[in-house]
Formats: structure tokens, C-alpha cells, sequence
């Protein structure tokens, strides 16, 4: 008769309970990609529609705020694919109680920062754009985080810390901008794909 393996089911029970209370299934991959689409969008920005900020009063040319909703689609849409085929792969549901919580976490500030976006538009300031975009996206991976890897904090708090640095050098906040949201994201997926999977 075999012996139980009492670590081996220790083991088991805490990674089912990880599962019933953190969302597991961010894909590394999401990460790379995201960070590519923003990096090749940073470009886009710069190359193709002249935006380059030197002052909180600068004017963003056309078409600038439809780039920023295309590159939030294109880099959220293979998040959720590749966070489903993973959820369908371990037999598990990708909309549960743990990923409701993540995306009300997500939300609040991600909504609240785009409105505040909006408004400073409103209000010629738009050189606070990609500023305000990396604080209030690093406070919504920050809330998020405890939904998820701890890493994902980390991320959040680097977010905020090149927003803040971005709004200080505005003539420089494109490229912090890309850094946060490009290389950042990148470097992340790497480590993710690496560690979990």
C-alpha cells in the first residue's frame, strides 16, 4: 500500500485555493504583445502624427485620442483570448467571482483616469495625456494586483513612478510613455512566461 504524499496534497489544496481566489491565467505572451503594439504605437504617434509635447498647454494633434482607443483594443483583445484558451485549457472558467472583482478593480481608476484624460483635453492641457495615462493605468494595476501576481504591483507602482516623472519632463513624456507601456510590458511578459508557465 502507498503512502500518502501529505505535501503533495498540501500543495494541491493551496494551488486550488490560489485559483478560487487570484486570477492565474495572465499570459506572459499578453504582455509582449501589448508592449510591441505600444512601442509600434509610440511610433505611429510621433512619425505619422506629429505628437510631441513640450508643455502642459500643447495642443495633440488629430487623430491622436482615436490611436490611444486602437492601441487599448489591440492590446487588450489578445490578453483575453490567450487568458480564456488558458482558463479553457485547465478546465476552468475565465468569468468567475475572482475575475469580476479584478475588472471592477481595474475599472474604477482605468475610467476615472480616461475621463480625467478627456477633460484635460477639454481644457488645453494636452500635454498631460500620456502622463495621466501611465499614473492612472499603474493605480489600476496596483488596486488590481491582490486579484492576481504579485508582480502586478510592482508594474503598477513602476506605471506610476514614470507618469509622475513624465509629467515633471513633459518634453520627454512620448518617450517615457513608451518606456512604461513598451519596454515595461515586454521585460513583465518575459518574466510571467518564464516564472508560471
Amino acid at each position: 500500500m502507498q503512502e500518502p504524499n501529505h505535501a503533495q496534497d498540501i500543495l494541491e489544496i493551496r494551488s486550488m485555493m490560489e485559483r478560487s481566489s487570484k486570477f492565474v491565467w495572465l499570459s506572459g505572451w499578453a504582455g509582449i504583445i501589448a508592449g510591441l503594439f505600444a512601442l509600434t504605437g509610440a511610433y505611429v504617434a510621433y512619425t505619422v502624427l506629429g505628437f510631441n509635447p513640450t508643455t502642459i498647454d500643447y495642443q495633440p494633434p488629430q487623430g491622436i485620442t482615436f490611436l490611444g482607443i486602437a492601441l487599448f483594443a489591440l492590446a487588450a483583445t489578445p490578453a483575453t483570448l490567450l487568458s480564456y484558451t488558458q482558463a479553457k485549457h485547465s478546465h476552468d472558467k475565465l468569468w468567475n467571482a475572482t475575475s469580476k472583482r479584478l475588472l471592477f478593480n481595474i475599472a474604477v481608476p482605468f475610467i476615472a483616469g480616461g475621463i480625467l484624460i478627456l477633460i484635460a483635453l477639454t481644457k488645453n492641457m494636452g500635454g498631460l495625456m500620456a502622463p495621466l495615462s501611465l499614473i492612472f493605468y499603474g493605480l489600476a494595476l496596483y488596486n488590481a494586483s491582490k486579484y492576481t501576481f504579485e508582480e502586478v504591483r510592482i508594474m503598477g507602482v513602476v506605471q506610476i513612478i514614470l507618469g509622475l516623472t513624465a509629467a515633471w519632463f513633459i518634453q520627454y513624456s512620448l518617450p517615457i510613455w513608451a518606456l512604461g507601456f513598451g519596454l515595461v510590458h515586454i521585460v513583465y511578459g518575459i518574466y510571467i512566461q518564464f516564472r508560471y508557465k
